[in-house]
């Protein structure tokens, strides 16, 4: 049962999904780029109305417009890849740790290095809050750092954990209807169409959040 249960999370599960479920990736390319160089059509247009509001988030952190263009991608390629996979025969790649992980821990990485090689002194500043005791000084830098270094687990684990409770409500209601009267049938279908919608606004605001969170830790390097 619960190899039947967690089997559309295996990108080996049958000769379909293996040919769609890491793929499923590369549809952020095939999305992306046209809506990024055709201007005249109505998607192109959904497409720039996200990413002027994310623009807005975001700009009060930067400096500039060009640094908000990685986070404006980021956005992108997760929110894509959660839509993706709600259609059948895919799976969620960014419902998976080791997806969700390696990105998370790029990311990070890259600001850490960023940070501690070209403003090494105001990282340093960093692990001490402002007006701390200085009795209290050592074990901030300790709660500091540590809380510094979970945040790529934190980052992909929040991704890949809301996503897969999704799916697992919807697997578990499409099984209760097998062998059902028409009654169940037709209320386990209602209660999925209303699933479906939540997992729809799951996918655009877990793309938010972790965009939105990847965009704190940059600021503060």
């Amino acid at each position: 049962m619960m190899t039947n249960l967690f089997s559309s999370f295996d990108p080996m599960s049958s000769t379909i999904s293996l040919q769609l479920n890491w793929l499923s990736m590369s549809f952020f390319v095939i999305v992306f780029f046209p809506l990024f160089w055709i201007s005249f059509s109505k998607s192109s247009a959904l497409y720039l109305q996200i990413t002027s509001y994310i623009t807005k988030e975001f700009i009060p952190l930067f400096k500039s417009y060009k640094n908000i263009i990685f986070f404006n991608v980021l956005f992108m390629f997760i929110l894509i890849n959660n839509v993706f996979g709600l259609m059948p025969y895919t799976f969620t790649s960014t419902a998976h740790i080791s997806m969700t992980l390696a990105l998370a821990l790029t990311i990070w990485l890259s600001f850490m290095l960023y940070g501690w090689i070209n403003n090494t002194k105001h990282m340093f500043a960093h692990l001490v809050p402002l007006g701390t005791p200085i009795i209290l000084m050592p074990f901030m830098v300790f709660i500091e750092s540590i809380s510094n270094i979970i945040r790529p687990i934190t980052l992909s684990v929040r991704l890949a954990a809301n996503l897969t409770a999704g799916h697992l409500l919807l697997i578990l209601l499409g099984e209760s209807m097998v062998h059902s009267s028409a009654l169940i049938i037709i209320l386990v279908t209602s209660a999925q169409f209303l699933l479906m919608t939540l997992e729809a606004a799951v996918a655009v605001i877990q793309s938010y959040v972790f965009a939105t969170l990847s965009t704190l830790y940059a600021s503060e390097v």
